[in-house]
């Protein structure tokens, strides 16, 4: 039986409470310390004996303790992201002056969309994964040629090779638990989602998104569109698994782009997760029908993290939401009426924002009246449908940036009538128009007085969030 070489996965430091890897939607440090669980990088660990992970950013880890943890690593795998190539090319760097036969690979969606630009970031690169990396990563540790990897950037002879792309997995049962990566290697209470009972544990049952979103990242990159999963027999027996790893967990999320794209299998799970008696919550858009909610909500869900995106149809069609506004607004109702919370997440710098739809979407937010929001700048990553409008139409601002020098997002895009600071601004304003009202104030402090556990949280929280409003306005 062939041996593996010893494999490190590293998350790498960057910015502090930089969230670049694993399960973020958007590569930057938000509104409040929080950090999704590192599972792009966990599942390839799970399919290498001995393995290791490490996830700097939650564990408040420098690159000197990175290179301390590497020192006796054969093989190095670091998470890039489009915000922090420069950095981790440098950390690729130092990794070399460690230990100079120490090979070093680049995934992320960035080197699967840019496998050459991220190569040529730096020498030390020896190799990138491209898109689903799971099995190429594995097939690496194993010591097979480079030049007979599917998947497989790499550098011969001073040259840089692309090896035939690797077909996407088809049966996801097949595929071992991160669960155990990250008994192995995680503190668990040092992840935070603001709206997430705490401690919780993430994780997905399948990828890809059959949606169109122009400007979402994974479906576009690494996971495609066809919507690839585990069956719900499967989930059970993996999150049954979980519950005997970390007793402690109150909540345990699903991060698939969505969870939903098959009500039937959502059911289905549903009622599984029921007979475990698990709190439980995941991605959904807005779009799912009372008969499923009803089913989730009396197994066990108790929240959805819903994308709203705009308030506008003109805006949701330009993007491909394929979601209508009045379909939305009887989905929330829906929630609303079964006890389901909504956690509402909004972009602002769309294709045809303007000063006037910036002020119906706070209005529809509003309106709206979710238990919680995340506003969000449109971010033309490079491999989406955004991008190339964006390169197309001249969209990118003159300074474009995807986050600024605190790794806070920035807005990257420009339109004629709505200039890049007017973007930028008009997060901080839908911020205080949405929460200085006095339902969402009365909703937080009824929390807080409940929970005594909850009060010290939601106050370290708010203490962030004004910081974060801080740093926003120093840098309009």
């Amino acid at each position: 039986m062939s041996s593996f070489q010893k494999t490190l996965f590293v998350n790498p430091p960057s910015w502090q409470g930089f969230d670049g890897g694993a399960g973020s939607r958007y590569q930057a440090k938000r509104e409040v310390r929080s950090f999704w669980f590192p599972t792009w990088l966990a599942q390839p660990a799970a399919l290498i004996e001995g393995a290791k992970l490490v996830d700097a950013p939650p564990h408040d880890l420098s690159r000197d303790d990175v290179l301390r943890i590497a020192r006796d690593q054969e093989i190095v795998i670091i998470h890039t992201s489009a915000p922090t190539l420069r950095g981790d090319a440098e950390l690729a760097e130092a990794l070399k002056l460690q230990n100079p036969d120490v090979r070093v690979g680049l995934v992320g969606a960035h080197a699967a969309v840019l496998p050459e630009e991220t190569l040529r970031a730096s020498e030390a690169i020896d190799f990138v994964g491209r898109k689903e990396f799971d099995f190429t990563c594995r097939d690496v540790a194993l010591g097979k040629p480079l030049a007979e990897i599917d998947g497989l950037s790499f550098r011969r002879d001073g040259q840089i090779v692309h090896n035939a792309e690797r077909a996407m997995i088809e049966s996801f049962d097949e595929l071992p638990s991160v669960m155990d990566v990250y008994a192995r290697h995680l503190e668990i209470e040092r992840y935070f989602i603001g709206y997430l009972k705490h401690p919780y544990v993430s994780h997905y049952t399948g990828r890809g998104c059959p949606a169109q979103c122009t400007f979402c990242l994974w479906p576009q990159t690494v996971g495609g569109h066809k919507y690839r999963a585990k069956s719900p027999a499967g989930v059970a027996r993996e999150m049954a698994h979980a519950q005997r790893l970390f007793p402690q967990v109150k909540e345990f999320f699903f991060d698939d782009d969505t969870f939903t794209a098959y009500q039937p299998r959502a059911r289905e799970i549903a009622r599984e997760l029921g007979k475990l008696g698990m709190t439980w919550s995941c991605n959904a858009r807005a779009n799912v029908n009372y008969e499923t909610l009803k089913t989730m909500r009396d197994n066990g869900l108790r929240l959805l993290l819903v994308g709203y995106e705009s308030g506008v149809q003109r805006i949701l069609d330009n993007i491909k939401k394929g979601i209508r506004i009045e379909e939305a607004r009887e989905f929330t109702e829906n929630c609303r009426k079964l006890g389901i919370t909504i956690h509402g997440t909004f972009i602002l710098g769309l294709p045809g924002e303007t000063p006037e739809t910036i002020r119906e979407t706070i209005e529809y937010a509003k309106s709206l009246d979710v238990f919680s929001i995340q506003v969000s700048l449109a971010a033309p990553y490079p491999g989406t449908e955004l991008y190339r409008q964006a390169r197309e139409n001249g969209w990118f601002a003159g300074d474009a940036h995807l986050v600024d020098e605190f790794g806070q997002q920035a807005a990257a895009l420009e339109y004629e009538g709505l200039t890049q600071a007017e973007i930028f601004r008009s997060v901080e304003r839908f911020y205080k128009a949405y929460y200085f009202r006095p339902r969402p104030i009365a909703r937080m402090l009824g929390e807080m007085l409940g929970d005594w556990d909850m009060m010290k949280r939601r106050l370290r929280e708010g203490a962030e969030f004004f910081r974060f409003l801080s740093l926003r306005s120093a840098g309009t």
